[in-house]
């Protein structure tokens, strides 16, 4: 009977350790799910986390915050929407020699079975006054990255009901794997929004080359716009006053302000930093925008521009701000190895065409001196360049947009001579 008992009591406690395990695999991979759908937005990742740990040690509220310099600062709360709403409006940082503070910097869990018993130095502390309007029993862990403190766990339950030693240490462990996602994730944003800036900055620097084509773009519709109110007043001095000639004068005024509108706005798009956003975009659309602001360059470097450009592209959701970035990069690389071409065409060709499995394939063709065999393992590489003033940043970027669109690009010698850069995007 004993053997029975025990034997019962064995299976009892293996079933309980296997549904723990499950609870907490559970909770880590709805951590991860948030990472995997939200990777530019952690507010999702922190909610998922909170509501994972509160969830794992049936507690009624939770609380995480992060560890900064001007101290606790609290992203995200679980709770009654009541308390939840007077805990962001009231201490949305805590200082780190608060109560929390300084069991956060203790490095350890601590467990406090009933909050209104607890005793000494802390009884003034105003977020801990609060807590106990609250709740009775409290948790609170210390989320560590390299024993460095990342943020800290408050869990709290309304009645006085210790965790159990179990609970404490599934949360445990869960922490730790949470808080490896979570740096992963944050480590993750901080090298996009670097590559942010450094596309930023290449843009720029790209548009900075072609600051007087730029120009010229600008003022021919502005100088047109002059030209045709200067005859719709000389239509206006005749008498009797040509009426027909002076609408249709105003009518082309109308039209080359639109021009220099659409010009300045396409500038700006491409100067503005913003944030990635992904959309559904018209490839072609976006291609000739580009190429209408390179047109002036192109033909002040005697380099005749053609496109081919298929109609019935499948959709593609991507950043239209990015993906012309990558387009005004080849663009102007192909024409600036096109400059030094004294015999023969200068010819600069963009094609589209759809692919298969479904996306879309973009190819931007030149005519110029071509690339060196050596130099093709490395082309993408960061700060390395063919060119005498070149960073060896731009082919880098225009890589790294591709590849994080899901596609590839890659670039190959033409015969007799020139260069072909080629990307895909798939289809949405």
């Amino acid at each position: 009977m004993n053997e029975s008992i025990h034997g019962e009591r064995t299976a009892s406690e293996l079933q309980d350790r296997v549904t723990e395990l499950i609870e907490q695999q559970t909770a880590i991979s709805e951590v991860l799910r948030a990472i995997a759908s939200s990777p530019h937005d952690l507010q999702p990742i922190f909610d998922a986390i909170l509501d994972s740990a509160k969830r794992l040690c049936r507690a009624d509220m939770g609380s995480l915050r992060l560890f900064e310099e001007s101290g606790l600062r609290l992203v995200a709360v679980r709770g009654d929407p009541f308390l939840v709403s007077q805990v962001w409006s009231s201490f949305p940082v805590l200082d780190k020699e608060s109560f929390l503070g300084r069991l956060a910097t203790s490095r350890l869990p601590a467990h406090i079975p009933d909050l209104t018993a607890l005793e000494g130095d802390h009884r003034d502390d105003l977020w801990l006054t609060a807590a106990k309007a609250r709740y009775r029993t409290a948790l609170f862990l210390p989320l560590l990255k390299d024993n460095e403190i990342v943020g800290v766990i408050s869990l709290g339950r309304t009645r006085v009901q210790p965790f159990t030693d179990k609970q404490i240490c599934l949360f445990t462990d869960f922490a730790a794997q949470a808080t490896i996602a979570l740096e992963s994730t944050r480590r993750e944003r901080q090298y996009r929004e670097m590559q942010s800036e450094l596309a930023h900055a290449n843009r720029v620097a790209t548009m900075g080359q072609l600051a007087a084509s730029i120009a010229h773009e600008t003022k021919q519709p502005i100088t047109a716009a002059r030209t045709y109110a200067a005859a719709a007043l000389r239509f206006l001095d005749k008498s009797p006053p040509d009426v027909a000639e002076v609408r249709e004068a105003l009518t082309c005024i109308v039209d080359q302000t639109d021009r220099a509108r659409d010009v300045v706005d396409r500038i700006g798009s491409l100067i503005k930093k913003a944030p990635p956003r992904k959309e559904v975009v018209d490839l072609n659309a976006a291609i000739l925008e580009v190429t209408a602001l390179t047109r002036s360059e192109a033909v002040k470097t005697g380099v005749t521009v053609g496109s081919q450009l298929a109609g019935e592209l499948p959709r593609i959701q991507c950043d239209r701000v990015q993906l012309q970035q990558v387009m005004l990069n080849l663009i102007v690389n192909a024409i600036q190895s096109m400059s030094g071409v004294e015999d023969g065409n200068r010819e600069l060709h963009i094609s589209t065409v759809s692919i298969e499995p479904e996306g879309v394939c973009v190819a931007v063709r030149d005519t110029g001196h071509g690339l060196r065999p050596e130099s093709l393992p490395r082309l993408f590489e960061p700060f390395y360049t063919t060119k005498p003033d070149g960073m060896g940043m731009g082919l880098s970027i225009c890589r790294s947009i591709i590849e994080a669109h899901g596609g590839r690009l890659w670039a190959t010698g033409c015969e007799p001579r020139g260069a072909l850069f080629q990307f895909t995007i798939p289809a949405t």
